[in-house]
Order: structure tokens, then C-alpha cells, then sequence
């Protein structure tokens, strides 16, 4: 006999199967897009090009495999929990070697746990990819609420304050008493709000995008280093911040978009920063990934977001987390006192100095450089993304 409370924090596994006609709808829509003329100058600056979207739509309807990337999540434990009246989908990857250690790993937007799929191995299994079984990792990749394959919010207050009490609940859920956290985009903001919440079991966290900084906290600025991560900031906030501004603003005036449009919904999707941008624009134009940021891997991620309807809930955590950062405006946050790591990739928005990651975190253990890598440090090198993970942890075993 079960109880209520039983049911409500069951863990059920999770099997994923798209209906034929859904993807045929999805096909024939994309066929069906009616084009902009081009834009009128030759990079990006007003927009994803012309150039970029017909290549990705022609190998969307006549190359992509969607069943590929289903047979690969498939391939892979998942499960659901409801945690406070959301089902929360996520991957749960015990490693073969013994005492591992846990790990939740949180993706962004305009990501998903899609973006973390080739880090697994790596990280359960280092042994298998120039690592020690001693790094080796328990790991926890749960979907945002509203993001892929976990529920959407029917309620305001899903901000990333509450997805990291989410979390907490997960990772007990799960029995464990101790574990880590790691975050990028999003994801960072969640990490971060993990190490403020210090919940039981918590050991330290790692992030690869200084979210202080974002949120307006003080930095020095006397250094050449620390005067080009400013540059780079205010690059990004005049020129780059056209779909944070609408996504924190007007997060249902876009989801119309996406949801009625594939092509609209990638376009969306690809106009995050510049590097990112070029990067995936010349997989389709020119034929040539970066690391794995693949033609494959992109259409798993925009396909995953359009299969779900996901694209206008996920547009208003943008929303949700604008105003928790606009309730704590002028409030000392808690301390992060938790050790801290922190690995800033050469092709992310802006390059931190760790004397700005220690200013928002007193309490750094490690600090990298990466040699490669951007904004989508995990899906782009997976294998550096990873070691950078495990050197990160290595003292908190």
C-alpha cells in the first residue's frame, strides 16, 4: 500500500518516444517558412544571416535523423520525480567505479541536458578518457523546469533560487549525503544559488560563467585583463542582450514565434553570443564544427525545444529569474562559503579574472584557463570541459 506522499515523490523511469507524425509536422513546416530577404550587411550585427538559417533548414529536412538522438538519450538512465507539483526529468549515470562522487550538473539556455550528453562518459568513466578511476563521478543531469522533457510551471516563482531547493530535493531524494554541483549559462546561476543555500550533503561547486558579475557586483577594473572582461561585458550588453532583454521582459511575445516556427525557433536559439554564433554558422555554411558542436548535435538541441513546446517556458525563466534578481537589488546575498572552482573558456562572452571570481567568492580553490572552448564549454570540448570538472573537485574527495 502507498501513500500520497509516497506517489508524490516516487521516482519513475522515463522513456522517450515521438510520435511519427509529430516529426513529419515538424518537417513540413520547415519546409513551408516564408523568408526574410537578406540582411544588408555581412556579419552578424542585425541578426542570425540568411545564409546561416537555409543551410540548417535544407539539412533539417534532408539529413537530420531525430531518432538518432532519441536512441542516444534512450540509451541512457532517465527518470522523472514531481518535486513541488513539476515533473522533473533527468539522466542519472552511476559511474562503474567504486565511491565515486555525486555530481549535479545543470545546463542553460539555449541548451539543454542535450548539450551535456557527451560529458557522461568522461565523467563517469574517466578511466576511459586519459583519466583515474579516483575522478570518477555519480552523475545527475536534471532538465530545468519548463526546459525539454520536465514540466512546465503553472505558477510564477520557479526562479533559479527555487530550482536549486529543487535540487537539494533531488539529490536527497536519491540518497545522497554528499555530493557536488556544477553549472554553466542558467545553470551557473543555479550553482550559485546552491553554494548561498549551503544544503545538507552540499561539498563545493563549480561554474564556468561568473554570474556576480552579471548581477552587477563590484570587480576591479585596474588591470589590462580585468579592463578587456569589461570591454567584452559592455560589447555583449550593447550589442548581444537583444533576446536576454525580451526573454526578461517579454518572455510570451517570443513564445508565439516559437512555437508556430521551427525556423524562428532556431533562429532564436543560434542568437545567443558571437562566438557560439560563427561557430555553429560555419558548421552549416562551411561544413566545419567546432569540437562537437556539430550540424547533428545543434538540430538535437533546437528539436528537442520544438518536440517539447518548451521554447516560450523556457523564455520566461529569463523572466522569473529578472525579477528575483530585481527583489534582492541593493541586499548583501549570503556568502558562498563552500569552496568554490571556477574555469573561464576563451570563447565565452567574457574572459574572468580571478580576481573578479574572487571578489564574488572568497573562497576559490581552483581557478583555470582554459586553452579551448566558449559558451558551451561541455557540448563543444567535452573531454577539457571534464577536466576541468574533475580537477575541480579533486580535493573535496
Amino acid at each position: 500500500m502507498s501513500t500520497t506522499v509516497e506517489t508524490a515523490t516516487e521516482i519513475r523511469p522515463f522513456h522517450l518516444e515521438i510520435p511519427q507524425d509529430q516529426i513529419e509536422e515538424l518537417l513540413r513546416r520547415v519546409a513551408a517558412t516564408r523568408w526574410p530577404s537578406k540582411e544588408l550587411v555581412d556579419d552578424r550585427s542585425q541578426g542570425v544571416q540568411l545564409a546561416t538559417m537555409q543551410a540548417l533548414a535544407r539539412y533539417w529536412t534532408t539529413d537530420y535523423d531525430w531518432r538518432k538522438a532519441e536512441a542516444q538519450l534512450n540509451g541512457l538512465p532517465q527518470f522523472t520525480t514531481e518535486i513541488e507539483g513539476i515533473d522533473i526529468h533527468f539522466i542519472h549515470v552511476k559511474s562503474p567505479h567504486a565511491d565515486a562522487l555525486p555530481l549535479v550538473m545543470t545546463h542553460g539556455w539555449p541548451g539543454s541536458v542535450i548539450e551535456l550528453l557527451e560529458a557522461v562518459r568522461p565523467l563517469t568513466d574517466p578511466t576511459s578518457n586519459g583519466g583515474t578511476a579516483a575522478d570518477a563521478f555519480d552523475l545527475v543531469l536534471p532538465s530545468l523546469p519548463g526546459y525539454g522533457f520536465s514540466g512546465e510551471p503553472r505558477e510564477v516563482g520557479w526562479n533559479v533560487g527555487r530550482i536549486a531547493q529543487a535540487w537539494a530535493e533531488l539529490m536527497h531524494r536519491l540518497g545522497y549525503t554528499r555530493y557536488v554541483a556544477q553549472g554553466g549559462d542558467v545553470g551557473a546561476s543555479v550553482t550559485d544559488q546552491m553554494g548561498r543555500q549551503a544544503p545538507e550533503g552540499l561539498l563545493g561547486i563549480h561554474m564556468n560563467l561568473l554570474v556576480t558579475t552579471l548581477s552587477g557586483a563590484p570587480v576591479p577594473e585596474k588591470t589590462e585583463e580585468e579592463r578587456a572582461a569589461r570591454a567584452a561585458i559592455d560589447t555583449f550588453r550593447a550589442s548581444g542582450f537583444g533576446y536576454f532583454l525580451e526573454m526578461a521582459t517579454r518572455p510570451q511575445t517570443i513564445g508565439y514565434a516559437q512555437l508556430d516556427s521551427p525556423v524562428a525557433l532556431a533562429a532564436w536559439m543560434l542568437d545567443h553570443d558571437t562566438d557560439a554564433y560563427y561557430k555553429i554558422a560555419s558548421a552549416f555554411v562551411d561544413g566545419k564544427p567546432s569540437g562537437n558542436l556539430t550540424r547533428d548535435h545543434i538540430l538535437d538541441n533546437i528539436t528537442t525545444y520544438w518536440l517539447t513546446g518548451t521554447g516560450a517556458s523556457a523564455a520566461r525563466s529569463y523572466w522569473e529569474n529578472g525579477r528575483f534578481g530585481a527583489q534582492a537589488a541593493g541586499k548583501t546575498p549570503p556568502p558562498v562559503t563552500l569552496p568554490v572552482g571556477f574555469t573561464t573558456f576563451p570563447g565565452e562572452i567574457w574572459q574572468s579574472p580571478r580576481s573578479w571570481v574572487e571578489a564574488g567568492y572568497p573562497n576559490v580553490t581552483y581557478f583555470n584557463k582554459a586553452a579551448k572552448g566558449g559558451h558551451f564549454a561541455a557540448w563543444e570540448e567535452p573531454e577539457i570541459f571534464s577536466t576541468e570538472v574533475r580537477a575541480a573537485f579533486r580535493s573535496l574527495r
